[in-house]
């Protein structure tokens, strides 16, 4: 038998996009981790572990020999929603192959790709189970299997979940890897576990394949964290759940304590985090729970760092679609939902929590602390033409009522094994393909601008915004968090690096910035220019009469130029 301590293991990273679960860049899953960790508590030594993302692979074809010569090599990946990425590129399937036939030693595939593969990464589509060339496809979880094949001296497995005990030990021993990937430590924000499985069985959704809710114990993850914190992670975000204010309770009802003893504790293990940011939250737990569900989120947003969103699965405001999907909550609901965690949690820091939701004249300049965020679904039993007006009449709605949402997220569906849709498949998305876009398009412009407009007005700052690439002559970066705002620089800055920008205008999805403070006596002239209320004319008299003690020398007659200049003056005439 094999000693697994002489056995080496290439684990490479596809991504995951799971309804509860994400790891693309700047996201690190919970998968390869706890895979590093069962390999590890099953004798696997920690040097012979090696990590690649699918992008470096892409990048430096040197890599793949890592892949040929392991005696074990492992691939991690799965998209089970659609959806668009900037900070990596989900692996298609023909790279998939392409890893296998490239293994020389013993090849397992695992991750949400179990539950089928399409032609490619899109929506619209039905999604086959494949085992792509692999030895072994594990259809349960990849790191018990990873556990128990080693055990067997690589011979075989037996599908199985990993019971809790497993998991507390593999999220320790495996919380090593997250050094390995090319983000850590600056650039990096780890999914966590609080619990898997759903109550609720939408027609569409794969989250109840893994059965009724299970939960962590508070403890498990504040101890999770502390380990990768110890690795020198900075940002998390509670993003593997269906419903966070579920937490700790039967499953449906939520549970306060439980989340004060799961916020405070990470707070305490991971005093000077960057970011603590959340994902699902179920509408239907908000309303029919509201005094519980108002204590656990005003428990988060003190907890939390600001721009949190809590994503809200309506799916459609259709009543039609929504009975024959098993959708759970109505467009009411929906609605109140939204008005309640506005109320609780759409504050800014610096501004008084009992204002809130603060926009408009006097809110403070930072995004509020926690805000839904609707997902909309199209290509789902029952869709008619009427289903668009039902969504954007909804839609309509909560701007009319002066409600913010961080984002809406539209995509089509795609149709996996095992779920209701399959016997559907992706038809009617195909057929309303046409309709479909031309509505995408009327939200994009009739809502998403003005709901930005008012959630990050002119002057709004974001601190710590990661420049990630150049295009057009301008520079695009992001901060971490849960769908964090594409923010758009003039000029080509140095990638890489971190800057505070301060919002001045608005796209449908997306934030033009300049750098916050903005020092008037370095400027260039695109900064100033972008800057609403300041032309050529204004930029180049503020270039001449350089340099300026203070913002309220700057001859700007249109704005208020210490919007954008913060704490200065800055005495640059005694240099």
């Amino acid at each position: 038998m094999t000693d697994p301590a002489d056995i080496s293991v290439t684990l490479v990273d596809g991504y995951v996009d799971e309804p509860a679960h994400f790891g693309v860049p700047p996201y690190i899953s919970t998968y390869p981790r706890y895979a590093a960790g069962a390999l590890v508590d099953a004798g696997v030594r920690r040097e012979r572990v090696t990590y690649h993302t699918i992008d470096e692979l892409r990048e430096d074809r040197g890599k793949w020999a890592d892949v040929a010569d392991a005696d074990l090599f492992v691939y991690i990946g799965g998209m089970t929603v659609p959806g668009k990425y900037v900070g990596g590129t989900p692996a298609e399937p023909d790279e998939v192959r392409e890893l296998a036939w490239t293994a020389e030693g013993v090849s397992v595939m695992g991750g949400p790709i179990r539950f089928g593969v399409g032609e490619e990464n899109a929506g619209a589509q039905e999604m086959e189970r494949q085992d792509l060339d692999y030895d072994f496809l594990a259809m349960a979880d990849v790191e018990a299997a990873l556990y128990d094949l080693v055990r067997n001296d690589l011979e075989g497995f037996e599908n199985r979940y990993r019971d809790t005990d497993e998991l507390d030990r593999w999220a320790e021993k495996g919380a090593f890897v997250v050094e390995q990937h090319p983000n850590h430590p600056d650039y990096l924000i780890c999914e966590l576990e609080t619990s898997r499985g759903c109550a609720y069985r939408c027609s569409f959704c794969t989250e109840p394949m893994y059965g009724d809710p299970s939960f962590r114990q508070p403890e498990s993850v504040v101890g999770e964290v502390g380990n990768l914190y110890d690795r020198g992670v900075r940002h998390f975000r509670l993003g593997r759940q269906a419903d966070i204010l579920a937490y700790g309770g039967d499953g449906e009802a939520p549970n306060p304590e439980a989340l004060r003893e799961l916020y405070g504790g990470i707070r305490e293990v991971a005093p000077d985090l960057g970011t603590l940011h959340l994902d699902n939250m179920n509408p239907i737990t908000v309303v029919k729970w509201p005094e519980k569900a108002r204590e656990g989120i005003r428990i988060i947003a003190e907890h939390n760092t600001p721009g949190d969103t809590a994503a809200f699965g309506l799916e459609s405001a259709d009543p039609v679609v929504q009975e024959k999907n098993h959708l759970n909550v109505t467009a009411d609901e929906c609605f109140r939902a939204i008005e309640i965690v506005n109320e609780e949690a759409g504050w800014r820091p610096g501004d008084d929590p009992d204002d809130a939701p603060t926009h408009g004249d006097g809110a403070a300049n930072r995004l509020p602390k926690l805000l839904p965020g609707i997902n909309l679904l199209h290509g789902l039993k029952g869709e008619r033409a009427e289903t668009f007006e039902h969504n954007k009449q909804f839609l309509e709605r909560v701007y009319d009522a002066g409600l913010m949402v961080r984002r809406i997220n539209i995509r089509q569906v795609m149709a996996f094994e095992g779920t209701e849709m399959a016997d559907e498949g992706a038809d009617i998305a195909r057929e309303h393909k046409k309709r479909f876009k031309q509505y995408k398009r009327e939200v994009r412009e009739e809502i998403d601008r003005p709901m930005l407009r008012r959630l990050a007005p002119v002057g709004t700052v974001l601190p710590d915004v990661h420049l990630e690439y150049h295009q057009d002559g301008r520079t695009f970066g992001r901060q971490l968090g849960t769908y964090p705002l594409l923010v758009g620089v003039p000029g080509e800055r140095e990638l890489g690096q971190t800057i505070d920008a301060a919002v001045v205008d608005h796209g449908y999805r997306s934030v033009t910035a300049v750098p916050y403070p903005l020092d008037p006596n370095a400027a260039s002239m695109d900064e100033l220019t972008a800057i609403p209320g300041i032309g050529d004319s204004t930029a180049g008299d503020i270039v001449v009469n350089r340099p300026y003690e203070s913002a309220a020398e700057v001859p700007s007659p249109e704005i208020d130029f210490a919007t954008f200049t913060g704490g200065y003056p800055v005495d640059r005439r005694a240099d």
